[in-house]
């Protein structure tokens, strides 16, 4: 009796530990890997789930995250690992797994090719970034010509071409937490060492292909991982195995900036 009672146990949390990855109607997801925590310079590629086989449908693209690196965020996977989790104003970036929420951006419709949840965004649009309102990490709409002054927000129509089109990480959404982080989104990168706040960004025409990729039904996701965690993390969270990733190490990062020689 008592091997029937560790075989079902064992076969628990298996099964609890895949629940814990990447849902089974996520079709679509965005891996990017950074080479450690603290690093602000990752890879990223798309991929496309079919009878339970990830396939890349893109290449590696260069991006980049928080100007202090990553802390892990919470979402679908990530809140409960042990280490450094992300606060507000820290300057990470969110590790783990999560959904993706709505598109945002200047322009009346998505890109050609797009087909997923979009609102354009005017002067009302903000999204707030205060622990103390009550609507913290949530989309809201003001009065640009009578803003509250008791809560700060962050405006979503800005003139800032780095936020022409925003594609929202449902970093610590569902509900919010005070100070666990908010406005977590990929957008525009400002340069190719410019790192932000803790969003995902990269260059204009790579994000405007993700975007046009997109489908609602396809339930997409963004992992977010050093590699080494990526290693250790692959089978248990359904992710595309290591031999199908760019991963970003620290080996591909001094090649990419010059500092080693590829062929040695």
């Amino acid at each position: 009796m008592l091997p029937a009672l560790l075989t079902s146990m064992l076969l628990f949390r298996s099964s609890t530990a895949r629940a814990d990855g990447v849902p089974s109607n996520c079709s679509q997801l965005i891996v990017a890997t950074a080479p450690d925590w603290n690093s602000m310079h990752g890879k990223l590629q798309r991929f496309e789930r079919s009878k339970n086989n990830w396939n890349a449908v893109s290449a590696a693209i260069p991006v980049l995250f928080g100007k202090n690196g990553l802390a892990w965020g919470s979402g679908i996977a990530g809140q409960d690992q042990p280490g450094l989790h992300k606060k507000e104003r820290d300057g990470r970036a969110p590790a783990g797994i999560f959904s993706i929420g709505e598109v945002f951006g200047y322009d009346p419709k998505l890109p050609a090719g797009g087909d997923y949840p979009y609102h354009q965004v005017t002067e009302a649009d903000v999204w707030s970034d205060d622990p103390r309102s009550p609507h913290y990490n949530r989309h809201i709409l003001i009065d640009p010509k009578n803003p509250p002054d008791n809560y700060s927000h962050e405006k979503m129509r800005s003139g800032d071409f780095a936020y022409h089109w925003l594609v929202e990480i449902r970093h610590n959404s569902d509900p919010p937490v005070p100070g666990q982080g908010s406005a977590i989104f990929f957008h525009i990168r400002r340069g190719v060492n410019h790192p932000t706040t803790g969003c995902t960004t990269m260059a204009e025409p790579e994000l405007v292909r993700m975007v046009a990729w997109l489908r609602a039904s396809k339930h997409p996701c963004y992992v977010l991982l050093p590699a080494e965690e990526y290693e250790k993390k692959w089978q248990v969270w359904n992710l595309p195995p290591p031999e199908k990733v760019t991963l970003m190490t620290k080996r591909t990062r001094l090649i990419d900036s010059g500092a080693v020689s590829s062929n040695r």
